[in-house]
């Protein structure tokens, strides 16, 4: 027992290579033998056992002098645990190889909630009917929160802006989306076909109150030298939205609006604004340096390919 508990001790401190040496060596019952059946110099093989014993305080040989070698006892049990650990390195490197070319698993991302409900659902119901090995959980959060969520692991990837993304995230761009002006149906301005961000200045503002989001509304008035009034704050899109269509102020939205009535029944119009503001980017970040899954890749493509759609169904503003 005390020759089995110094290898599981010492184990960590030998390679694979090391050990696949010794045990071609032990089966040859021959450094020469080991070295021709393994393509290396005898000196690589001898330097390999000679390195194990010292480590592990074993003597796993007798050497016969111009006869070759024999497994002491030790050496035998020592050559069955590396058999073991061997077969085991091979199957982890067999299902290293699975992760990296099956669409299956789990996979779990991240998204803003602006863009979710209206991208979201039908690349997964697609995705899921196609990849039936796959379970995906898709979950919502603002800017901050999907950024700490990336750089913890806790995501493969996420559909977001490229907003104050750190360093250590890579950001692929998908498409790019204008901030418009976001009205009640009777607003007097509801009618303009596109507003100065100057003109809405004194107007009462319904806030997207969101980190980072609301940095991005707020900078474009700052950009124009004026401020905005905040009248209200709201902290889901269908507060804001609802707020607006009853009348209590207008909001800078960059999501394409695919229905103009709000979950009280009451209607909003859209307005572009003038000038050429900064548009936002959505895009796929995800960890630098870490390879995404199939699974994740996959989702991707798809992803890639809706969006695309949905710009082609979505161009320009729809007015109520």
């Amino acid at each position: 027992m005390a020759a089995v508990t110094s290898l599981v001790d010492h184990a960590m401190q030998l390679t694979l290579k090391q050990l696949r040496y010794f045990v071609c060596a032990g089966e040859n019952a021959s450094v020469t033998k080991a070295s021709k059946a393994m393509f290396v110099s005898q000196p690589s093989i001898s330097s390999a056992i000679l390195h194990i014993e010292q480590e592990t305080g074993l003597d796993l040989f007798i050497r016969h002098h111009a006869q070759g070698l024999s497994l002491t006892p030790a050496g035998q049990r020592f050559m069955l645990k590396a058999k073991q650990l061997l077969e085991e390195a091979d199957n982890l490197s067999k299902f290293a190889t699975s992760l990296s070319e099956d669409i299956s698993g789990h996979l779990r991302f991240v998204s803003l909630p602006t863009f979710a409900p209206i991208l979201l659902p039908s690349v997964m119901r697609g995705y899921i009917d196609r990849y039936l090995d796959v379970q995906v959980q898709c979950d919502e959060a603002d800017q901050e929160k999907i950024i700490s969520g990336l750089l913890a692991g806790h995501y493969e990837f996420a559909l977001t802006y490229d907003i104050q993304l750190p360093a250590e995230l890579d950001f692929t761009p998908l498409a790019d989306f204008p901030p418009y002006v976001l009205l009640p149906k009777e607003h007097a301005l509801a009618d303009r076909s596109s507003l100065h961000i100057e003109e809405l200045a004194n107007e009462p503002m319904v806030l997207l109150d969101w980190p980072l989001s609301r940095d991005y509304f707020y900078s474009l008035f700052l950009s124009a030298g004026v401020e905005p009034n905040f009248a209200y704050k709201a902290k889901s899109l269908a507060m804001v939205r609802g707020l607006v269509a009853n009348g209590l102020g207008y909001t800078l939205f960059n999501t394409p609006l695919v229905s103009h009535t709000s979950l009280d029944g009451h209607t909003m119009a859209t307005v572009p604004l003038a000038g050429s503001p900064r548009p936002t980017r959505l895009g796929v970040a995800s960890l630098r340096g870490i390879r995404i899954t199939p699974a994740a890749k996959a989702f991707i493509s798809m992803l890639e390919q809706h969006v695309v759609f949905f710009q082609q169904q979505n161009t320009g503003l729809k007015m109520s």
